[in-house]
Formats: structure tokens, C-alpha cells, sequence
């Protein structure tokens, strides 16, 4: 009797697997994967001179154009009423709209510690109050926020900085990133971000040096680094009453974690 309902079972769960191949799906028509020897033997393009920001540039390019192309194949098919292919087409339109697709270039990276916010440039602050706008609308709550509202608001920070590196909203859009790569979880991209701040304008009124010990100590658990990022950021405190919360967080986070230390010895 168990050898019967076992062989049942058996037999349903092959019916379910053969059944994901619906009729018609154009599971024959799917491209084959493609092997390194393959994809080696005809390269697309020679990128053998091109640096990081020629290759990127010419993946979004590709991209775009991929886009454009299955696009075209969902209208021209709509058009002619070849519903087979029209199904297909879609498919992958939809496989391609989920697909994650990342930004390689780093601006604040690319840009360099040695930019200077200078000049008020009306484009600048208009691409700033746009990111910040974007920003808003992903709303105030850090675990049900919008994140492609955030997404949208990093593209127009990172556009300031790149567009505009004389400008005097540079170091802003550095700190506004930065906090979103935080909520990113992208904690080493947010310190590079809150360097730059510091870096770009020495005097800011951002507590940048406190956010990068911060994350040291908290996110990365690099607490050596941290206490010695703590200092920094304390010794550039020029008022009293300047980042008064995050002094005496950073006093009180430096005693415990030396104090951790000497305990361990």
C-alpha cells in the first residue's frame, strides 16, 4: 500500500514539473547559455583600451538599446496578431524590468577629494531642491520608505556632483547621498561620501565625521578605526554647542570601547 501512494506522489509531482512547460511557451526558441570559449570567440566589442567609464557608458548604451528592441518586438507583434511570439516578447520584457541593474561609477569617487564647494550655480541648486523633492516622496519612515523615490533622488545628487564640481552644493549632495547609501546598507560607499563632505568644504556644518565613526563603530564593527574616527570628529567641533548629541554620544562611545579594549589585555 506505502509502495502504491509512494509511486503516486511520484507520478503528480512529475505531472506539476512537466506541466510548467505550457503549450506553446517557445521553451525550444530560448537562447542557449552561452560558454566563456563562446562568448571569447566573437567579443561584441574590444574594450581592450577602454577604462571603467568607457565600458559602463557602453553598457548603458546596450541596455538601452536591448530595451528599445524587445519593445519594438512587443509592437510589431501586437500589430501583425502573432499572439505566440507577442507572449514571448513580453516574457522577457518583464524578465528584463525585474532584473537588477547596477550604476558601476561611483561619482563621489570618480570626483575626487580635491573638488572645492565654491560657486552658487542656479542648475546646481535646481538639481539639488529636485533630489531633495525626490527624497520627500520616499517618505519619512526608514523601514517603509520608497526606495525607488531614494534611487531617483541619489541619480540627481550624484548628477549634482558630477555636472557641477565647483558648485557650493557639492558637499550637500555628498551628505544627502551618503544617507541613503546608508539605508542602502552600503555602509563603505556612505564613509566615502561623508569624506568627500569633509574634504570638499573642511568647515561644514554636517556632522559627516560623526556619521562615518558611526558607521565604523556600529555597521562595520571596526571599533579601532572607529574610536580613532570619534577623536577626529571631536577635535573639529569649533563651538560648544555644535553637534552637542553626537559629542556626547562619541565621548561616551570612546570610553566604552577603550575601556573594552584595556579590559581585554
Amino acid at each position: 500500500m506505502a509502495k502504491t501512494i509512494l509511486t503516486a506522489v511520484l507520478i503528480v509531482l512529475l505531472n506539476v514539473l512537466v506541466g510548467c512547460k505550457t503549450i506553446d511557451s517557445g521553451m525550444s526558441q530560448r537562447m542557449p547559455a552561452r560558454t566563456k570559449t563562446s562568448l571569447g570567440s566573437a567579443p561584441v566589442v574590444e574594450f581592450a583600451e577602454a577604462g571603467e567609464v568607457d565600458i559602463v557608458e557602453q553598457v548603458a548604451v546596450n541596455r538601452q538599446a536591448y530595451r528599445q528592441g524587445i519593445e519594438l518586438l512587443v509592437e510589431y507583434y501586437t500589430k501583425s496578431g502573432n499572439n505566440m511570439k507577442l507572449t514571448w516578447a513580453k516574457k522577457e520584457l518583464r524578465a528584463l524590468n525585474t532584473m537588477p541593474q547596477y550604476n558601476y561609477i561611483i561619482e563621489a569617487y570618480v570626483a575626487g577629494p580635491a573638488l572645492k564647494a565654491s560657486k552658487s550655480i542656479p542648475e546646481a541648486d535646481y538639481l539639488f531642491r529636485d533630489a531633495v523633492e525626490f527624497e520627500k516622496r520616499a517618505g519619512p519612515l526608514h523601514f517603509i520608505r520608497n526606495e525607488n523615490q531614494l534611487r531617483l533622488a541619489l541619480d540627481k545628487y550624484n548628477q549634482l556632483i558630477k555636472k557641477h564640481p565647483s558648485s557650493d552644493k557639492i558637499d550637500d549632495a555628498a551628505y544627502k547621498a551618503g544617507g541613503i547609501y546608508e539605508h542602502f546598507k552600503d555602509y563603505k560607499i556612505a564613509i566615502l561620501y561623508y569624506q568627500r563632505v569633509c574634504q570638499w568644504d573642511p568647515e561644514t556644518i554636517y556632522p559627516a565625521r560623526f556619521r562615518q565613526a558611526f558607521i565604523l563603530d556600529k555597521r562595520l564593527h571596526r571599533r579601532g578605526e572607529a574610536v580613532e574616527a570619534y577623536r577626529r570628529a571631536l577635535k573639529a567641533i569649533k563651538r560648544e554647542d555644535e553637534h552637542k548629541s553626537w559629542k556626547e554620544f562619541a565621548e561616551k562611545r570612546i570610553r566604552q570601547l577603550t575601556k573594552s579594549e584595556e579590559g581585554g589585555r
